[in-house]
C-alpha cells in the first residue's frame, strides 16, 4: 500500500523496536550508558558508515566532511527518510527502473539494525539508493552512448558529495520532488503515461483497422474501427456513424498532423500503420520520451534563449524563455550518415561562406573525377593555396592517397547556401543554407551529409542578429552583396540542441508522434525492457 505522509513513516516503525533513546552529536541515538559505552558505539557506526561509503568517492568525501555523522538512522531524519521512501514508491510513475530501488531490502535492513556497526551500514545503504535514485530521475538510467555510437549528449550528471549535502540542507520533500526534470514537457508526458496505463486497462484503443487504406465516403467495418481508434484517442467525439464522413475526416487530418503525416484526410498506409499502433507502442515512446527530457536537464535553470533542433521532426526553433519564437524546415542528415545528437553553442554566423569539403565526402564524390582526368568546379588546394589540377600528375595518386584539400568558393551553387550558422563541434555539424530547397517540400527529409539544411536561412539570421542591432536585415544584406566570406560574431552564444525526440506534448496538451527515421529508439527500447521497464498492462 503506498504510504502517505500522515502515516507513521515505515523506517520510523523499523526503527522503534531499536534500543534508541538519548540523541548524541550528530543525530546518533543510543541506549543511555557510560560515556565509554557511547564513544564505544559512536567508533563502531562510524566505522561501518567509512568502509560501506568508501566505493563512492562522492559519497565518502561528504561523510569524511560530517565526520562520519548519520543521514538516514538518527531519531531526528524521520522526515528524510519518510521522504525517500515515499520517492522509491512514485519511481515508476517516472518510468524508472523500480527493480533499483528494494524498498523491502531497505526496510528489512533498517529492522535488522540492532547495533551501532549495523546502523552505519544501513545509513550508507539508504544514501546508495538515494543517490541511485537521484541520478536516475534527474538525467537519465540509461547511459545512451554506450548504446547508441551516436548520442554525444553530455548527461548532467548530479555530484553526489552536493546532492547529499543539499538533501540535508534542505526541505526533503520538496527537494527529491525537484530532483526530476522541472520544464513543462516532462510533466505533460508524464501525465499522458499516467493515462495511457488507466486507458489499457480499459480495453486500449479497440480492434485494429483492417484495410490498407481509407478514404471519404468508404463505409463498413473498417471505417468503425477507425472511428473507434480515433474516439479512444481523443480525436473525435462518441459517435455511431458508420460512414468516412467529414467528422471523420477532420479527425484523420488532426491524428496525421501530429504524428509527422501529410494532412490529406485520406487514412493512406502511413496513417493506417499510426493509427494501429496500441496503447503499450506509445506507452513505449513516451518512456522515452521522458527519459530523453532527463539527459538535458538543467535542473531548472532555462536559458534565455535555445535552438532546438528535433530531427525526427525535420524542423529547427528558437525558443525564447520558453516560447517558440521562431521555426524553420529542415533537412537532417541521410540515413548511412546520420546527424549525431549532442549541445554545444551556436558562437557565429559566415555569410557568403566557402565549403571546405570533408574528406569522406571528397573521396566518395569528386576525387574519383579529378583522378580520372575530369573537369571539376570545386578548387584544389596544396598547403592552402589554389593549384591547377591539370598541371599534376594524378596517376601517382589513388583516392586515398589523394593529397590535395578542396575548397568550393563562395557563390550561389556553394553547397552551404549564403550563410552558415556554426557552433564549433569535434563532428562538424552546423546549419547552413542550401541551394536545393526543392528537398523542403519532401515529408520525410533525410537527404544532406549530416549538417542541417534550412528552409529560411536569411530569416533565421535576422532572427538572432536582431538581438544586437536595430537594422538586421539591412546589415546580413549588406554584407551578403559584396560576396565577401564575413564572419559575424553572436555577441551572444546560444545553447544548441540536436535532439532525437519521436514523442512530445506540445503546450495545448497535443501528444506528438514521430517516425524512428534512423532506427534508434528500437535499440534504446530493448536497454529500457532489459531493464524492467515495461507497461503495467499490455493491452492494445
Amino acid at each position: 500500500m503506498a504510504m502517505t505522509f500522515a502515516t507513521r513513516p515505515l523506517f520510523a516503525l523499523a526503527l522503534a523496536a531499536l534500543p534508541l533513546a538519548a540523541p548524541v552529536a550528530g543525530g546518533l541515538t543510543v541506549t543511555l550508558g557510560a560515556a565509554p559505552a557511547q564513544a564505544q558505539a559512536f567508533s563502531a557506526q562510524r566505522q561501518a558508515i567509512a568502509e560501506a561509503s568508501s566505493e563512492i568517492e562522492g559519497l565518502a568525501a561528504f561523510y569524511r566532511e560530517r565526520d562520519f555523522q548519520p543521514v538516514w538512522t538518527s531519531s531526528e531524519a524521520i522526515d528524510r527518510r519518510n521522504a525517500l521512501i515515499a520517492a522509491l514508491q512514485e519511481a515508476g510513475n517516472h518510468g524508472l527502473p523500480t527493480d533499483r530501488y528494494d524498498i523491502d531490502a531497505l526496510i528489512e535492513t533498517f529492522r535488522a539494525a540492532d547495533n551501532p556497526y549495523a546502523r552505519g551500514q544501513a545509513d550508507v545503504m539508504a544514501s546508495r539508493m538515494f543517490l541511485q535514485y537521484a541520478s536516475d530521475v534527474h538525467s537519465g538510467f540509461l547511459e545512451p552512448g554506450d548504446i547508441i555510437s551516436d548520442i554525444f549528449q553530455e548527461l548532467p550528471r548530479p555530484d553526489p558529495n552536493e546532492l547529499m549535502t543539499e538533501l540535508v540542507e534542505s526541505n526533503p520533500y520538496s527537494f527529491i520532488a525537484h530532483l526530476a526534470p522541472q520544464d513543462p514537457g516532462y510533466t505533460r508526458l508524464m501525465r499522458v503515461k499516467l493515462r495511457l496505463e488507466q486507458l489499457a486497462r480499459e480495453g486500449g484503443y479497440g480492434p485494429t483497422v483492417q484495410a490498407g487504406s481509407l478514404r471519404p465516403g468508404d463505409t463498413g467495418a473498417a471505417v468503425i474501427a477507425l472511428r473507434d481508434r480515433l474516439m479512444a484517442m481523443g480525436y473525435l467525439d462518441r459517435s455511431v456513424t458508420a460512414t468516412y464522413d467529414a467528422l471523420l475526416q477532420s479527425a484523420v487530418v488532426e491524428f496525421q498532423m501530429d504524428n509527422g503525416i501529410t494532412p490529406d484526410g485520406v487514412a493512406g498506409g502511413d496513417t493506417i500503420r499510426a493509427v494501429n499502433r496500441s496503447v503499450e507502442d506509445h506507452w513505449n515512446e513516451v518512456v522515452l520520451g521522458m527519459e530523453r527530457h532527463r539527459w538535458l536537464n538543467t535542473g531548472g535553470d532555462v536559458p534565455e534563449r535555445m535552438i532546438f533542433v528535433n530531427l525526427t521532426d525535420f524542423h529547427v526553433r528558437v525558443i525564447d524563455d520558453g516560447e517558440t519564437t521562431f521555426v524553420t524546415r529542415s533537412v537532417v542528415g541521410a540515413r548511412d550518415r546520420q546527424t549525431p545528437e549532442f549541445s554545444d553553442e551556436m558562437e557565429h554566423m559566415v555569410i557568403n561562406p566557402s565549403w571546405y569539403v570533408p574528406r569522406s565526402i571528397a573521396m566518395r564524390s569528386y576525387i574519383p573525377n579529378i583522378l580520372a582526368g575530369g573537369s571539376t568546379y570545386m578548387q584544389v588546394l596544396s598547403n592552402g593555396r589554389v593549384i591547377n589540377p591539370a598541371a599534376v600528375d594524378m596517376s601517382r595518386y589513388s583516392v586515398s592517397s589523394f593529397p590535395f584539400d578542396l575548397r568550393q568558393p563562395p557563390g550561389p551553387r556553394n553547397a552551404l547556401g549564403r550563410v552558415k550558422f556554426m557552433f564549433p563541434n569535434r563532428h562538424a555539424i552546423y546549419l547552413h543554407d542550401t541551394p536545393e530547397q526543392y528537398l523542403m517540400e519532401r515529408e520525410v527529409r533525410t537527404f544532406s551529409s549530416g549538417c542541417i539544411r534550412l528552409d529560411d536561412p536569411f530569416d533565421f539570421a535576422y532572427h538572432l542578429l536582431a538581438r544586437q542591432t536595430d537594422d538586421p536585415e539591412g546589415l546580413f544584406n549588406r554584407i551578403l552583396n559584396t560576396g565577401q566570406e564575413t564572419q559575424v560574431d553572436l555577441e551572444e552564444h546560444i545553447p544548441v540542441h540536436l535532439v532525437y525526440w519521436t514523442s512530445w506534448v506540445d503546450d495545448d496538451g497535443t501528444l506528438n508522434f514521430r517516425d524512428d527515421v534512423y532506427g534508434r529508439n528500437a535499440r534504446l527500447s530493448q536497454a529500457i525492457r532489459s531493464l524492467g521497464v515495461v507497461m503495467p498492462d499490455t493491452a492494445s
